[in-house]
């Protein structure tokens, strides 16, 4: 067992964990945060993703050793004072949530891909979400959601990766 301090959405949490587990595990069972979904274990799905220092990472590829002294986002983290991040809003909005596996990972993606670049066209968005499996929805609806949370960019709503 090793002691790591993980900081994940803003918090503090000391832990004593494995050397080889990954953060997920520790995501999802220690600490509780199950809106991070465990998908294929593999890191070809995304049903894991969240964000370390504004970057979207597999959870499930990540060990929770290396994220010692880093910032953690997860879907439970993007929501402030009560209102959902913009991003979120956005796959509300235009009906891109179906079943809902998948939304944690494509929302996280899409928070570190607008962080990057304020306003990717469609092809940009595909790409980046590329990652991420989705089996409902054929991602039209996703990719407009991510579209709609662009153009609260410009708007200046600030999507951000916080």
């Amino acid at each position: 067992m090793k002691e790591i301090t993980l900081n994940v959405n803003g918090e503090n949490h000391r832990l004593e964990i494995e050397p080889h587990w990954t953060l997920l595990y520790v995501l999802r069972e220690k600490l509780d945060l199950v809106g991070t979904k465990e998908g294929c274990n593999a890191g070809d799905c995304g049903a894991c993703t969240v964000l370390i220092d504004g970057k979207a990472i597999n959870s499930c590829l990540f060990l929770a050793v290396r994220s010692e002294g880093r910032r953690i986002v997860t879907i439970e983290g993007l929501a402030q004072n009560g209102k959902l991040h913009p991003v979120q809003q956005a796959f509300v909005d235009v009906g891109a949530v179906q079943c809902g596996f998948c939304t944690p990972g494509m929302v996280l993606r899409a928070v570190s891909l607008l962080a990057e670049n304020p306003q990717p066209d469609a092809t940009e968005i595909r790409q980046a979400i590329s990652g991420n499996l989705c089996r409902c929805t054929g991602y039209v609806k996703i990719v407009q959601a991510i579209e709609l949370a662009a153009q609260d960019v410009t708007t200046g709503s600030g999507v951000s990766d916080e």
